[in-house]
């Protein structure tokens, strides 16, 4: 194919052109690579990203992240045409609960309401009634008159949001981030021996031992914000590398280090400038949902924005 021979200029030249050509917008979660949000129209979390798409005047959307983050996009821009560039990028989290068991799930527990992370497929989302983001959660879950709560499927933010609303009754699914969950304390309290004077930003996809030593626990985004507005100068980051690029980009007076090397998801990491271009070239990957699916799982959305 021609486009072997571009170099990295070229290229981005060309996704420029094909952009305007196809009336397409470009983004990208914070943990993609480098460059990848270097030729975004926006950076940001998952669900802020979809909600940018639906207020877009694009036609066309080209979601560099995973596939369930497409979907979201789909489910709120169901006019749109949804690119996943990495067709095969995934979400082991959100692969770790299914429609079929969260129905016997529910049956189990009748009078439970069910709350899914927005790290989910959209069939799962059309079995929930409600839908979480790391930053929101929390809040989500105080809003229900629902004392049982049927959480899914990340039982580490699941953890934390128990310890925050005590008074809720929060059953756990087994599922986790296996970037996140990958973390041991003793990687964490290495560290903050390392850099004693730092403060640790920790995601709440962390086991809760882990999320103990933190200073302060949010989401991407809050974690990205907190530390731009701090008066302090050293922050150990304890999620994926790649909200680093852009906390060293608006912070250069601001010294930054990883919570542990293994904060790397292979997943985030498959979408290449190249990759982004064949998308655009050729239209593909096409995100489709089956329309009952998206307006269930649309009703689940909608009821976390009420939230909000």
């Amino acid at each position: 194919m021609w486009f072997a021979k571009m170099d990295k200029q070229e290229m981005i030249k060309r996704i420029k052109e094909l952009k305007e050509e196809r009336n397409a917008v470009i983004v990208a979660h914070n943990y993609q690579v480098d460059e990848v949000q270097e030729i975004a129209d926006v950076v940001g979390d998952s669900f802020a990203l979809s909600r940018y798409c639906a207020n877009s005047d694009k036609n066309v959307i080209v979601f560099c992240g995973v596939h369930f983050m497409a979907e979201s996009a789909k489910i709120l821009s169901p006019e749109k045409t949804v690119l996943l560039p990495e067709i095969d990028a995934g979400c082991p989290m959100a692969d770790m609960v299914t429609a079929e068991e969260l129905r016997e799930k529910k049956k189990q527990h009748p009078q439970a309401a069910v709350v899914c992370y927005i790290n989910s497929s959209a069939e799962v989302k059309a079995e929930s009634d409600i839908c979480c983001t790391s930053s929101n959660a929390v809040k989500v879950i105080r809003s229900l008159k629902e004392k049982d709560i049927i959480f899914v499927p990340d039982q580490n933010l699941g953890s934390y949001v128990a310890s925050q609303v005590p008074e809720k009754n929060i059953i756990l699914w087994h599922g986790y981030c296996i970037t996140h969950h990958r973390i041991k304390p003793e990687e964490v309290k290495k560290i903050k021996e390392l850099h004693p004077d730092a403060l640790l930003l920790i995601h709440p996809e962390c086991a809760p031992e882990v999320v103990a030593y933190a200073d302060f626990v949010g989401s991407t985004k809050q974690i990205i914000d907190y530390a731009a507005s701090s008066s302090h100068k050293k922050f150990i980051i304890g999620t994926e590398m790649g909200v680093m690029y852009k906390l060293k980009k608006d912070n250069p007076d601001k010294e930054f280090y990883l919570m542990s090397p293994g904060l790397i998801c292979p997943n985030m990491k498959k979408t290449s400038l190249k990759s982004v271009y064949t998308a655009l070239s050729e239209m593909k990957y096409r995100i489709e949902i089956d329309e009952d699916i998206r307006v269930r799982a649309r009703k689940a959305l909608d009821r976390m924005l009420e939230v909000e």
